[in-house]
């Protein structure tokens, strides 16, 4: 069931109510139901549920980001603070100044000053010296967050999108929250990227643990729940869609998040009336294609080495899904070689293996974008 819980309080949106934005909460969050349940009752609990450290993996457009951000939300809602950073240099310091600025109501700031020396001398006096001449590390400073907010009981949740194993920051915060869960402080770390990311961090030799956290792989949406979500947001907006509307919207979408927000943004705009049309649908497609284009596919081509781009062309000459030994054939290739590339492929979320040793595009769309680059040379 598609979760009905509107991230407005309003009855009626005012404007569009799709968000094409990366990383904006949509309306509905279409098909994550169950996860959200799971997700939230994790933080309701606070401490010791496996849920409290989640990798989330997907493709680009899949609606990582937009998980995080409504996580957040509710984790606010619950009483928690937190601090939502993206995997880039300097993101230790960016955490604790957001979770600074987010428990400033709920702690009451120290002197910074100590006594630095006692002179007698007729007349008793004291001279000072600033804090900070031996700035403690991050582990410590995050320890005082903890023991500032331990009288409230409040929560510490930590979120960090596009997630890049080869950062030293990314590594230090992952092997010291270690440290944290075993101390009993009330934490959770949320974390998002592309599959093969997330695969190079499993792989880490200090961040190895990470495989015993809780993983969710946020892929394409059934028809039905985009149908359904589709609708609500909609007549979230005020507005109504008609039948022949909804099943090419549907269609178009593929089941790809993303491509669920550019539909419906461009239908809503294109639509002048209160009923979105199917020709209001159609001419959203084409414009929404183009922004998948540029948005979504190029990043990902671009990233594609010469043999994965190779591997890809192979397919294309398979109808419906191309199996191992066509792929070895085509390429000239032997065994190991297509593994090698399935499994990188399979872990940029470009590919899916629907049985063994037999594959299909992942991204909707994406086999047709290479068919055009081919056509160009």
């Amino acid at each position: 069931m598609t979760d009905r819980t509107s991230i407005s309080n309003d009855s009626k949106r005012l404007g569009n109510p799709f968000t094409p934005e990366f990383g904006k909460v949509p309306v509905y969050m279409a098909g994550r139901t169950l996860l959200i349940e799971e997700m939230v009752r994790a933080l309701d609990s606070g401490r010791n549920d496996p849920n409290l450290c989640t990798l989330f993996v997907g493709a680009r457009g899949t609606g990582k980001t937009a998980m995080l951000s409504f996580l957040s939300n509710e984790a606010e809602r619950l009483g928690w603070i937190s601090a939502n950073v993206t995997s880039t240099p300097g993101m230790l310091e960016d955490i604790i100044q957001r979770l600074q600025e987010a428990a400033s109501h709920l702690i009451v700031p120290e002197s910074k000053r100590r006594i630095d020396g006692i002179e007698v001398g007729g007349i008793l006096g004291f001279s000072w010296q600033n804090e900070g001449a031996s700035d403690p590390n991050w582990r410590s400073r995050m320890n005082a967050v903890f023991e500032g907010l331990s009288p409230t009981d409040t929560g510490v949740l930590i979120t960090v999108d596009e997630v890049d194993a080869g950062l030293d920051e990314m590594v230090h915060l992952v092997t010291t929250y270690q440290h944290f869960v075993r101390e009993g402080k009330k934490v959770a770390l949320l974390m998002a990227g592309l599959p093969h990311s997330i695969f190079a961090l499993l792989s880490g030799k200090s961040t190895s643990f990470l495989r015993r956290a809780s993983r969710h792989d946020l892929g394409m949406l059934p028809d039905y729940e985009i149908e359904e979500a589709f609708r609500l947001t909609v007549e979230d907006g005020g507005r109504m869609v008609d039948a022949a509307a909804m099943e090419e919207a549907v269609e178009c979408i593929g089941g790809f998040p993303f491509m669920f927000q550019l539909v419906g943004y461009r239908a809503w705009n294109a639509s002048a009336g209160e009923v979105i049309s199917l020709d209001d649908v159609r001419s959203a497609a084409r414009l929404a294609s183009k922004e998948m284009k540029a948005k979504i596919f190029d990043a990902t081509y671009g990233a594609l080495s010469k043999n994965d781009r190779a591997f890809l062309n192979a397919m294309l000459e398979s109808r419906g899904p191309a199996t191992r030994e066509e792929l070895m054939q085509r390429l000239g290739k032997s065994t190991s070689h297509v593994s090698t590339y399935k499994k990188r492929l399979l872990e940029s979320g470009v590919i899916e293996e629907t049985v063994v040793g037999s594959f299909v595009f992942a991204l909707p769309g994406f086999r047709e974008y290479l068919l055009e680059n081919s056509s160009m040379g």
